[in-house]
């Protein structure tokens, strides 16, 4: 079996690329590089670093992951669900920190494409997703009030109940040309789609935004509006200037960048035993929405994707992408969407979309200083809001079990107080503990009472106990108990285990305790129906055939066996007597 790696250049290269794919793949690269500018900058800036480490991002790990990875469509690069995350490890570590963070998670990735769990992916169930999905947007949201508003006092890194504390005490120092520049680019890009034309929404919002922030300062004294060139500067030797540095990204070693404190973050046992916490979730993180990008994209498409090379994809794309300065990347829904619907046909329009970003670094640098951060905020709104899945949020509080409702709001919960390590943790523990529960329930046993079953009269002197569902440690104790309720006058006990589809090592040892029990009470045990595979378990277990104990195919079987095992026992004591 090979090593699942470039499984979707592998199958396009195999059915034939033309010119027309080719042609194709470049109008929708072009098409996705007008869309990931502006959003990898903002993303960047939302997670504690300069905008120029965003575009690396995309420019970098877009492509390798593109040719490395395992959809045809995916589209890879920052994301917003990777904010709440990223943005404490800056605070704490520094651009150095969240960089070795990005690489650990990239290992954990391809680690995890390598061993093949690109499947196990799809046991997380969709209320831990959507509870920390949604999480993950109101915090969001929450980030850009500072921009939205102007509100330079406001502290980004505080806590989201404090932060919304700030937000009300500061309403009286809005910055009403930022909020208006901000308001024009939300308005923009919630009526553009209406339009139904093939130009991105992207691009009117925030050329219209940067004309009004422009001219208003022009016209009126008091319209202030902060620039990215306000916040954002860069100097290379001698040359220095505002917003991101026109040049493409470089070789770096991410150990040699700079923690919170301005120093060499370096690398020690102490920095690793920190840092894997965030760089275990973001693995799980950017994984789960990896493949789930790759799914959208196979239903939009018709197409099926490898999620294992798919995974090694992510991985090498994290772990080459902080050598050059990118942060972490993923699949991004939004993109991937719009790489199909402006006619993408292969991972080559991913990597054109990489190379747009690039030419965009190296010629039109100068001009992204003039971005409002207003306009990047609103863009970062509306990302909030698509990704909060709110129609999917309401559905599942209308129709959902109680027990799903509650893994839900307790992942939106846990996302928004506290974090997103947290939330996931605790989400799949909750959901996990729930599932067991209802296995449990569904595991059933029950004694047939009555002398006539389907059609078979039982033979005197038997118990006949059926167990149906999966015996495992959560449901063992219960299902086995009626073993050791049968009557002293029961010569042995029928145990028809044809609904029983797995055994687990606590059932195993609940089952020989009770064989145990019923051998010292003179019982003989019968398993009808057992599937081989199980009878081998029992037997590694020390569970084999024996005197009292023995393995029929069906009811009839055993009965037959047992009327034969008895009519030579009663032979023998006749034979004694005489």
């Amino acid at each position: 079996m090979s090593f699942p790696i470039a499984s979707a250049v592998k199958e396009t290269l195999k059915q034939g690329y033309t010119f027309q794919d080719l042609r194709a793949d470049l109008l929708a690269g072009i098409t996705l590089g007008i869309i990931a500018v502006p959003l990898a900058m903002a993303l960047a800036i939302a997670s504690g670093v300069p905008p120029q480490y965003g575009l690396y991002t995309a420019i970098v790990a877009g492509a390798v992951i593109a040719l490395t990875g395992g959809s045809r469509f995916s589209v890879s690069g920052p994301t917003a669900a990777f904010v709440v995350i990223l943005l404490p490890v800056t605070s704490q570590y520094g651009l150095g920190g969240l960089l070795l963070a990005t690489l650990m998670a990239g290992a954990i990735q391809l680690s995890m494409g390598a061993l093949r769990l690109g499947r196990l992916i799809q046991f997380i169930p969709a209320p831990v997703t959507l509870g920390f999905t949604a999480g993950i947007a109101l915090v969001i949201a929450s980030l850009q009030l500072k921009d939205f508003f102007g509100l330079s006092g406001m502290d980004n890194t505080a806590h989201f109940f404090v932060k919304l504390t700030d937000f009300f005490s500061l309403l009286g120092q809005i910055s009403w040309g930022d909020f208006l520049v901000g308001a024009v680019t939300l308005a923009i890009l919630i009526i553009w789609p209406r339009l139904k034309t093939p130009i991105p929404g992207h691009l009117p919002a925030l050329l219209l935004a940067t004309a009004l922030a422009l001219l208003g300062g022009y016209w009126l004294a008091d319209f202030e509006v902060i620039l990215l060139g306000d916040q954002f500067s860069w100097s290379l030797g001698e040359e220095s200037g505002r917003g991101i540095p026109p040049v493409a990204p470089s070789f770096l070693l991410p150990w040699l960048m700079p923690n919170a404190e301005g120093e060499a973050i370096g690398f020690s046992w102490e920095l690793f035993s920190a840092l894997l916490p965030a760089a275990f979730t973001i693995a799980m993180l950017g994984a789960i929405e990896s493949l789930l990008c790759a799914v959208v994209g196979d239903s939009l498409t018709g197409t099926k994707h490898d999620p294992n090379a798919e995974l090694v994809g992510q991985g090498v794309g994290n772990l080459v992408a902080p050598f050059f300065g990118g942060i972490t990347a993923t699949g991004a829904l939004a993109r991937t969407a719009a790489n199909i619907r402006a006619g993408g046909r292969s991972p080559f329009a991913a990597l054109f979309h990489a190379g747009m970003v690039l030419a965009s670094v190296l010629i039109f640098s100068d001009w992204l200083a003039y971005l409002p951060m207003a306009a990047l905020a609103g863009l970062l709104l509306i990302v909030a809001w698509n990704m909060s899945e709110a129609h999917h949020v309401l559905r599942m509080l209308k129709v959902a079990p109680p027990s799903d409702l509650l893994v839900l709001v307790t992942c939106f919960s846990l996302t928004v107080m506290f974090d997103m390590v947290l939330a996931v943790g605790v989400g799949i523990v909750l959901a996990s503990l729930l599932f067991m529960g209802r296995m449990a329930q569904a595991t059933q046993s029950y004694t047939l009472n009555e002398r006539e079953h389907q059609g078979m009269q039982l033979p005197e002197g038997v118990a006949y106990i059926r167990i149906a569902g999966p015996l495992f440690f959560g449901a063992a104790e219960k299902a086995l108990g009626r073993l050791s309720q049968v009557s002293s006058n029961i010569d042995a006990v029928f145990v028809d285990m044809h609904g029983v589809s797995s055994l687990d090592i606590t059932a195993i040892d609940s089952l020989d305790t009770s064989i145990r029990q019923l051998e010292l009470l003179g019982k003989n045990i019968v398993f009808i129906g057992l599937h081989p595979r199980l009878i081998l378990k029992l037997r590694r277990a020390g569970i084999r055939k024996s005197k009292t104990i023995s393995f029929a195919r069906s009811a009839n079987h055993a009965c037959k066996r047992w009327q034969a095992y008895q009519a030579i026992i009663k032979s023998k004591l006749e034979l004694n007597k005489t």
